[in-house]
């Protein structure tokens, strides 16, 4: 396992630093890194370590998410409650609408296992969105409309209406039928994990000041290890709830961060986003390879050019989503197009369940293994570039421009 972890850092690192002198964004050499070191190409890695992918997975996860708490402005975060809420669930909800449509047509599927397609295709991955967000808040670009706090936001919800979509069509596609129990969970979910996490983030804030009050100074170091701790118990609170209530641990764990943001000192929240940024740097690139090496590439080769048709009409209807979640916003055409292009990138969610119809025996699996890894081969780097690239072209700085609310009007 530690020859496997030091290819990992080392290759993945020295692909990272390669793209970005070709002026690319670094997760497209991690994903490379994945993709030729990965089982289905060179097989280096340790079968111990992709046994454990989505328990890394969620861990660089969490990392990400408690930076992106602890950089979120709540009171910016207010004034684009509207189409925050509706980026959770819309832009998504019109892609899986695309795969409904056109799907029995180009990859001759059923109506049902076109829907479970969609499914796996139509989460957003904040693996790639939130990191850049967070960038954008911190150097302020967006920011004058909340712009880079309502993708953040939506792209931390989405994943969750998506994937009990995704097991409501797999279970008709098995012959079973829809709980409308399961649709009634996905707010249920979000508004747990929220207060979850809110409530945790005033405990732990109480005792860091009570140990303060006495004279015990917790190193900030200290304080992350701490919060690490607790995140990890939060989503394992996900887990054992199970069966009898739904949370998002995920949401929890922004939501903590949020609250332990408002509770502390602005000089002590700047310095553990800044050491939680350190973090991310080893788990950015664990979380890519990884994704990257579960990718099979030899599913590229069956899937052909319809699916590539697919995927791109499908992008077309969720920019259509996009724009419906940012009517009635004072946003510029060149704002709604960034926002379009930040919701594109598609990585974690497909490489954690593109699979599992395969392993489920449908008949569709196979197809749907093959346009989720083309998904991620697409847009993941699609997405990164069309970011990077453009934000400084689409988005206004704040210290450029006075502060607008999202809803206000336009001189």
């Amino acid at each position: 396992m530690l020859t496997s972890l030091a290819y990992i850092f080392l290759v993945g690192l020295s692909m990272s630093a390669i793209c970005k002198k070709l002026k690319l964004p670094g997760i497209i050499g991690m994903l490379i890194t994945g993709i030729v070191l990965g089982p289905y190409v060179l097989d280096m890695l340790d079968p111990t370590i992709l046994s454990i992918f989505s328990e890394l997975r969620q861990t660089a996860l969490i990392i990400i998410l408690l930076k992106a708490g602890l950089s979120l402005n709540l009171t910016d975060l207010k004034k684009v409650g509207r189409p925050a809420i509706l980026m959770s669930f819309v832009p998504a909800s019109f892609e899986i609408l695309a795969f409904f449509i056109f799907a029995p047509y180009l990859l001759g599927v059923t109506r049902i296992e076109a829907a479970v397609m969609g499914a796996v295709i139509g989460a957003v991955s904040p693996a790639v969105v939130v990191p850049r967000m967070v960038q954008l808040t911190e150097s302020k670009y967006g920011t004058n409309k909340s712009i880079p706090q309502m993708l953040l936001a939506g792209a931390s919800c989405d994943d969750i209406y998506v994937i009990v979509l995704f097991s409501t069509f797999v279970s008709m596609a098995q012959g079973g039928s829809a709980q409308i129990i399961d649709f009634i969970n996905i707010p249920i979910s979000i508004i747990l994990g929220i207060l979850l996490g809110a409530l945790t983030g005033f405990i732990l804030s109480k005792i860091f000041e009570t140990a303060f009050a006495h004279k015990h100074c917790i190193r900030n170091s200290v304080k992350i290890i701490i919060i690490l701790g607790v995140s990890f118990l939060l989503m394992a609170v996900e887990t054992w709830a199970e069966g009898v209530v739904s949370i998002s641990g995920l949401l929890a764990v922004m939501s903590m961060a949020c609250v332990l943001k408002l509770k502390s000192v602005a000089f002590v929240s700047k310095r553990l986003s800044e050491k939680l940024g350190k973090l991310w740097i080893a788990a950015e690139v664990i979380l890519f390879v990884l994704v990257g090496a579960a990718v099979d590439i030899r599913y590229t080769m069956k899937a052909g050019i319809a699916a590539i048709a697919m995927i791109f009409i499908s992008l077309i209807f969720r920019g259509i989503g996009v724009s419906l979640c940012l009517v009635k916003t004072n946003l510029t055409a060149k704002e709604r197009l960034f926002c379009i292009i930040a919701y594109m990138p598609k990585a974690t969610v497909q490489a954690a369940i593109g699979s599992v119809p395969l392993a489920m025996g449908l008949s569709c699996g196979q197809t749907v293994l093959s346009v989720a890894v083309l998904a991620i081969i697409i847009t993941a780097p699609l997405g990164a570039i069309g970011i990077d690239f453009s934000y400084k072209k689409l988005l206004s700085r704040e210290n450029e421009t006075k502060k607008f609310n999202i809803f206000s009007q336009t001189a």
